[in-house]
């Protein structure tokens, strides 16, 4: 037995195995009893740990928070605009870390309060800038569900960087829909370069947010 499934189990032990798994078997093949198998115990033992899959997926999503944020430093000098395009990226990079990050990642809770201080950080600096509190959370919470929501939808034509599900092909689809010039053009806009959609999503998003609270 290797040195690593000798060591105790804790819920971040599972979460950590967990994760791992993700990437090979995707959110709906990853089981109680597959992550037990791999960590050579029974699956009852995990129940001590997690009550049902839900709690399971709440601790992961906070592992996932934790590696993301790891070694980083917020920059004081960050304009509000700045600072709101730093969080969408870097939730993007992490979620797309893992098979169905996004799906993990939305809806749950966090189990923690490692995120407190850069939400606190984050949201004194969006009031600082002329907004409410109310208007703060919104701005964040803004860009939490945008990123979240482009990162399913990437990830379900990409579910790793690589890969391309089946259906996906933007000439075929050009073909199939050829008595539809502009719906045939719009895939490779719609399905390739996510890249660019993401940051131009991501700037819409930012100028809609300075034009509705009236703030620049």
């Amino acid at each position: 037995m290797s040195p690593e499934k000798r060591a105790p189990l804790d819920r971040r032990r599972v979460a950590d195995t967990a994760l791992r798994l993700l990437n090979e078997t995707g959110l709906e093949g990853l089981t109680l009893r597959a992550i037990a198998k791999e960590l050579d115990v029974k699956a009852p033992a995990l129940y001590w740990h997690f009550k049902d899959k839900q709690a399971l997926l709440d601790e992961m999503a906070t592992e996932m928070y934790r590696r993301m944020t790891a070694g980083s430093v917020l920059d004081p000098d960050d304009s509000w605009q700045e600072r709101l395009s730093r969080v969408g990226r870097g939730l993007r990079e992490a979620l797309l870390g893992y098979r169905d990050g996004a799906k993990v990642f939305s809806g749950s809770r966090f189990t923690g309060i490692e995120h407190a201080p850069a939400l606190e950080a984050n949201l004194r600096l969006l009031t600082q800038a002329g907004l409410g509190l109310a208007q703060a959370v919104d701005a964040g919470r803004t860009v939490n569900v945008y990123t979240i929501g482009f990162v399913t939808e990437e990830q379900g034509v990409r579910p790793l960087p690589g890969e391309r599900r089946e259906g996906y092909d933007i000439d075929e689809r050009a073909r199939r829909l050829a008595d539809f010039p502009l719906a045939a053009a719009a895939g490779e806009r719609l399905f390739d370069d996510y890249d660019r959609q993401f940051e131009e999503g991501l700037a819409v998003v930012i100028a809609g947010i300075g034009a509705r609270y009236g703030i620049g």
